[in-house]
């Protein structure tokens, strides 16, 4: 898919002239069209991806047919290409081995055993809410005690200690 000897080959094409680069991938609210050329976009980054850090055995070559690895990646590439393609951040002289620490990070979310040797298994189905559901979250939500308790800052009764006696903190003993 990728061209590995020519990593400009992975820059995303410029925007159209008057027409804003999205800052975040949010696969739902892109169009159908946006969202092919979005995935193939990330096609060829995965592929440069999965050679440039040995992650072939990592990757599924399915990696595309699961939506949580799909989400995983979009979210590897978008850091990439703010790291390695932003503006430089002052402070975040890292970057680069940061981004790459995060990558091993995600490494183990982005592998399937049910996928592995080129096989693609379907994701499992998701399970429907059962009847009810809903209804026993919207009791939950005003019933329980731990969302219902008044806002007690768990260090209030020492930060009204400290308050009450401010010159007793600088005091030699």
């Amino acid at each position: 898919m990728s061209d590995f000897g020519n990593p400009g080959s992975l820059w995303p094409a410029l925007p159209a002239q008057g027409q804003l680069e999205p800052q975040r991938w949010v696969w739902a609210a892109m169009d159908p069209v946006d969202r092919r050329a979005r995935l193939r976009e990330l096609a060829i980054w995965v592929d440069w991806l999965r050679s440039a850090f040995e992650l072939h055995n990592s990757i599924p070559q399915c990696w595309y047919r699961h939506p949580s690895v799909v989400e995983h990646l979009t979210a590897l590439y978008v850091g990439w290409l703010r790291t390695y393609a932003g503006d430089q951040t002052a402070g975040r002289d890292l970057a680069e081995a940061d981004w790459i620490n995060v990558l091993h990070n995600f490494t183990p979310r982005l592998r399937l055993a049910a996928c592995t040797g080129g096989r693609h298994q379907e994701p499992p189905a998701l399970v429907p809410l059962s009847s009810g559901a809903s209804e026993a979250f919207e009791v939950y939500l005003t019933s329980a005690e731990v969302l219902t308790t008044e806002a007690a800052h768990p260090a209030a009764a020492e930060l009204a200690r400290r308050t009450a006696e401010p010159d007793a903190l600088f005091q030699a003993p």
